[in-house]
């Protein structure tokens, strides 16, 4: 029997690569939209991967994937949207980062759920996932637009989770600090440490285990699973 695959957005690096590789181990095909070429897109393609070329900063790009997608496949287990853009708001540049932010963040899955529903209802589990951030949970000083559409993601889910039930579940991962990069400072990685009760960097699998506990639990919808090292505890 054909197995639908699960379409992970923005799977190039960090946390959507990490679920993309770990998905493929572990027997599901899979989907994955990038913007860049890099090794990393390569390397899942050795894996079996199907890689679509995506670029969510406007609606042409939103329209012309879900296109490409559906002369890709007939059906889908499973949407992670991942795709995700980190920019603060700069003097000047408010309005243009708002609009990507928001394209990106909220046009590009609000825009993907309504127009390839059908092809998560083929009578088995299915799910959509919306990668958010905690950040959601008190706002940001300095990343006002970023946090506000990242706001809007989880009212998606919401939303979502009450029009497509029962046939496919809604859900949200809300991420703290989960990887540090590379340049990162030795000062930098202590504050941040510290702004969490548990006080690590956990690595990009917890994040895999929140994906697949969301896709193998068929009671769960409508949820946002916070995956913060218990910061709101400090």
């Amino acid at each position: 029997m054909h197995q639908a695959p699960i379409l992970i957005t923005g799977a190039s690096q960090r946390i959507g690569l990490h679920c993309a590789e770990r998905l493929l181990e572990d027997g599901f095909p899979v989907i994955v939209t990038y913007r860049r070429e890099r090794d990393s897109i390569e390397r899942l393609r050795t894996l079996g991967a199907h890689t679509l070329k995506a670029d969510f900063s406007d609606e042409a790009g939103i329209t012309g994937f879900i296109g490409a997608l559906r002369e890709q496949t007939d059906s889908l287990r499973a949407i992670v949207h991942n795709a995700s853009e980190w920019r603060p708001d700069a003097p000047g540049q408010e309005a243009e980062a708002f609009r990507q932010l928001f394209q990106v963040h909220m046009l590009a899955p609000y825009l993907i759920n309504l127009h390839c529903a059908d092809l998560l209802r083929h009578g088995g589990p299915a799910d959509i996932v919306h990668i958010g951030d905690d950040v959601t949970r008190k706002g940001s000083k300095k990343h006002i637009a970023y946090a506000a559409s990242k706001a809007g993601l989880d009212n998606l889910t919401l939303s979502f989770a009450a029009s497509l039930a029962p046939a496919i579940k809604v859900n949200g991962i809300a991420p703290a600090l989960i990887q540090f990069n590379p340049d990162d400072d030795e000062e930098y990685r202590r504050k941040a440490l510290a702004k969490s009760a548990l006080g690590i960097e956990p690595g990009a699998e917890v994040i895999y285990q929140s994906l697949r506990y969301l896709l193998d639990n068929p009671y769960v919808t409508g949820t946002t699973l916070t995956v913060n090292g218990g910061r709101h505890l400090i």
